[in-house]
């Protein structure tokens, strides 16, 4: 015959056990909460203290520009893909306008100008007559001091040329005349070996996100007409032309992307 099953009976509930259980419960989550915090401070610490530069934008292939350079040919932007440049809007008939940017493009020529996997590339704003273009990077590149292969001049139609700098650079500023004289954008533009547009990344003192850097020569200068202190024994221009260095010495390490 069968065996009748054996009544359960209700479990008898210890509260010290239970108090027991729930303060441990209590202690695990505490201690949880703690380390998460602790992770996520040393995190943002050390994302305050990253300098690697930052990608400001990526130049598409399909948005390259084909240009006309100080030798009368016809290249493309992006031939420089696989290395580092340093580029510029520049105005043919007011060559003053850039005159603290050229200087550091001068000085960088003769820092780098034994490296052929940097380039740098003066685009000029006011191309005017295709007649006369030729003639106007000729005589550009020799106001400037720009020799190739080192060093380019290039102009395209105005309207595509300002799209481009302003799209694909991401400067601050489009290119157009007032008052019978071009303003424009006088910033140098880092565009490593993968065509990523990149900018100083400037860690604080007193801590908080870095401060990412335009290398706008201009704006440093009016920095320090101000009497606007940069923090170190150097002029704030100076100061951005040491960061460009530190960044250009960044990407030259950086390797080309495998197709």
């Amino acid at each position: 015959m069968p065996v009748a099953p054996t009544p359960l009976e209700p479990a008898i509930r210890d509260p010290r056990k239970l108090r027991r259980t729930a303060w441990f419960l209590v202690g695990v989550m505490v201690v949880g909460g703690v380390m998460i915090h602790f992770a996520y401070q040393k995190s943002s610490k050390r994302q305050d203290q990253d300098t690697r530069p930052s990608i400001v934008a990526r130049i598409a292939k399909e948005k390259d520009l084909r240009v006309l350079r100080q030798d009368g040919a016809q290249v493309d932007l992006l031939q420089n893909e696989g290395k580092v440049w340093v580029a510029a809007g520049v105005s043919a008939s007011q060559l003053e306008t850039s005159a603290r940017t050229l200087a550091v493009m001068k000085r960088l020529a003769e820092k780098y100008a034994g490296r052929e996997d940097f380039v740098l590339v003066c685009l000029v704003i006011d191309s005017g007559d295709r007649e006369k273009l030729d003639a106007l990077l000729a005589e550009t590149a020799t106001r400037i001091g720009a020799a190739l292969p080192q060093w380019w001049v290039v102009s395209q139609r105005q309207e595509e040329l300002h799209k481009f700098v302003k799209n694909e650079f991401k400067l601050a500023q489009f290119p157009h005349q007032e008052n019978g004289r071009w303003v424009f954008d006088t910033s140098l533009v880092l565009v490593d070996r993968n065509r990523h547009v990149r900018q100083a990344v400037i860690p604080q003192k007193q801590g908080g996100p870095p401060f990412v850097a335009r290398f706008d020569f201009d704006q440093a200068a009016g920095w320090d007409a101000k009497g606007i202190k940069s923090g170190t024994e150097r002029t704030n221009a100076e100061e951005l032309e040491l960061r460009l260095i530190e960044t250009i010495e960044t990407v030259f390490a950086e390797p080309k992307e495998s197709k």
